[in-house]
């Protein structure tokens, strides 16, 4: 069984497998069609029109499912590896050893957001950005830029209380946990974390930034404990509702994944929850 840990405590020889897996995945072209197919989605999911990775009910178990068949490739190069999750309400900073020069490297330069250290550097010509969102051919970042904050544990927690998970019309206006944890009401909490690492983090393509895979396994570990505090509410919608991924339908681009078959994570995985936020009774 896959344990998913806190970055801030794997050991220097499990950083160093999980960014070689990195590395040779973005080697044979395989990274790439992640980006891929995340951009086109994030890109094409409309308020108005069909949502099904963001913006809907579905955005939970679409993410949980796409982790899913990253880890899985990451496992073929190296079976040890699982992927780590950032406990963003405790490593907040610049100076968190997420952004060492041993791990996911730091912040941009300021001309452009370049970002210099680390094995995603672009001077080491293993981490050239394929899938553009510019002319740049470089991973970028400005963490914390403009005065940013990461969410805190009390916002976090505020969230999780939420009984309902989500709510019509279904989109980004709705209530309920889901579009609250996503971030587009209330504190922001999903998309609060993109902007503050700033560069690609804030494209459609923002798995090119490797840090993309942790913060989504923190946010696959939040739903999972939501799950946990209310095991009597349901996903929403159970029915078939136009424009929305109801609990029995499946999930583009996959043709025989529902929301129903993603709603147990630990079919899967388990969370290794050393270091993280404490849970609540």
């Amino acid at each position: 069984m896959t344990v998913r840990k806190s970055q801030a405590t794997l050991t220097a020889d499990e950083k160093r497998a999980f960014t070689n897996a990195l590395l040779e995945l973005k080697r044979t072209g395989v990274y790439d069609r992640f980006v891929t197919t995340h951009n086109a989605f994030l890109r094409s999911d409309s308020d108005f029109g069909d949502r099904v990775g963001h913006r809907g009910p579905s955005f939970l178990p679409w993410h949980r499912r796409f982790l899913l068949d990253f880890e899985a490739e990451l496992q073929k190069v190296d079976p040890k590896v699982a992927l780590p999750y950032w406990d963003w309400t405790v490593d907040r900073t610049p100076a968190s050893s997420l952004w060492a020069p041993d791990f996911m490297g730091g912040t941009g330069r300021p001309q452009d957001g370049q970002v210099l250290d680390g094995p995603f550097a672009y001077s080491g010509r293993r981490w050239n950005i394929t899938v553009g969102v510019d002319r740049y051919p470089f991973l970028r970042r400005s963490l914390g830029a403009g005065g940013a904050q990461l969410p805190t544990k009390a916002e976090v927690n505020a969230v999780l209380d939420m009984p309902e998970y989500d709510a019509a019309p279904w989109n980004s206006s709705s209530g309920g946990f889901r579009n609250h944890l996503e971030g587009w009401r209330g504190a922001g909490l999903h998309n609060r974390v993109h902007v503050w690492v700033g560069g690609h983090m804030l494209t459609a393509a923002s798995p090119n930034d490797p840090v993309f895979w942790m913060h989504h396994a923190f946010v696959d570990m939040l739903w999972a404990e939501w799950q946990r505090r209310h095991p009597k509410s349901p996903y929403l919608p159970a029915a078939a509702t136009p424009n929305v991924v109801d609990l029995r339908r499946p999930m583009r681009p996959w043709n025989n994944v529902t929301p129903a078959d993603m709603l147990d994570h630990r079919r899967f995985y388990t969370f290794d929850t050393e270091g993280a936020a404490p849970r609540r009774p």
